[in-house]
């Protein structure tokens, strides 16, 4: 199967030896950049993550001549090993895709690279960005740090962050209103992380608007349930017959987290 492939099958269609296809691409630096980079990213799903895998991942992000590409890709793979270990511990092996001693490695490792002022600005982001999905007490400074910045790329590394780090309800209130679409798109995401009350007009008006676009819409959806669960079906009325399959779905499971009751078509008929 070639690896291009893989990117457009959905994991649970995988053979069984796609770690090992996607840890070969990974290992053959005559491989194209482009191969590389596809299986650096599919290399962080939960379906074939490994120690193995991972340990890979923090070889090539260690390198001083690989790409930047490459290396913040790699950066990114890491983290959603690195949730899913700190979510469900290390009790059980078949809840936890990784070691705890991997685990450890990559957690030292990130924090490493963060501090080091001559790894590239690009790849430190990432750094960051990945080692926040297991938050640490040292994360908290490192995303003041990156939200005081005056380059708006550290600012929108900062918003992400806050999905994972509490604390930061003021920079997320104030985030909503930035000209820049992908730290709105941020904080929206943040705000719903955290249920935040005083986000809720920004949140409608976005829900309620006709101009919202397609992706920020969806995150404000989400967001909806979190903040006024008792508020959802009245608030997303108007978008629960959508044309658009994704947002129909994603008010459908707004409604399903606010708890509230809802019909749809196919049952009124039903009844």
């Amino acid at each position: 199967m070639d690896i291009k492939t893989f990117k457009f099958t959905p994991a649970w269609e995988w053979p069984e030896d796609a770690g090992k296809t996607f840890l070969e691409v990974l290992r053959d630096e005559k491989s194209d950049e482009s191969d590389r980079l596809i299986a650096a990213e599919l290399a962080g799903d939960l379906v074939v993550v490994n120690d193995e895998l991972v340990d890979t991942l923090l070889s090539i992000l260690q390198r001083k001549d690989a790409s930047e590409t490459l290396r913040s890709q790699a950066a990114i793979s890491l983290g959603p090993a690195l949730e899913q270990a700190d979510t469900e511990g290390f009790d059980d092996p078949e809840d936890t895709p990784v070691t705890e001693e991997m685990f450890v490695k990559i957690q030292e490792t990130l924090r490493t690279l963060y501090t080091d002022g001559d790894v590239p600005t690009e790849v430190r982001r990432r750094v960051l960005e990945a080692s926040v999905r297991a938050p640490r007490k040292w994360h908290r400074d490192a995303v003041r740090a990156a939200y005081k910045s005056r380059d708006d790329d550290w600012k929108l590394t900062a918003v992400f962050c806050m999905r994972y780090i509490r604390g930061f309800d003021k920079q997320i209130l104030e985030s909503l209103g930035s000209s820049n679409p992908d730290i709105e798109y941020q904080a929206v995401c943040a705000a719903g992380t955290w249920g935040l009350k005083g986000a809720w007009a920004h949140i409608v008006s976005l829900v309620t608007s006709e101009d919202t676009e397609k992706p920020l819409l969806l995150a404000a959806i989400e967001a909806v349930p979190s903040i006024r669960p008792g508020e959802t079906a009245e608030i997303l009325d108007e978008l629960m017959d959508s044309d658009d399959e994704e947002i129909a779905d994603a008010v459908q499971e707004a409604l399903i987290m606010s708890g509230e009751p809802w019909e749809d078509d196919e049952d009124e008929t039903l009844h």
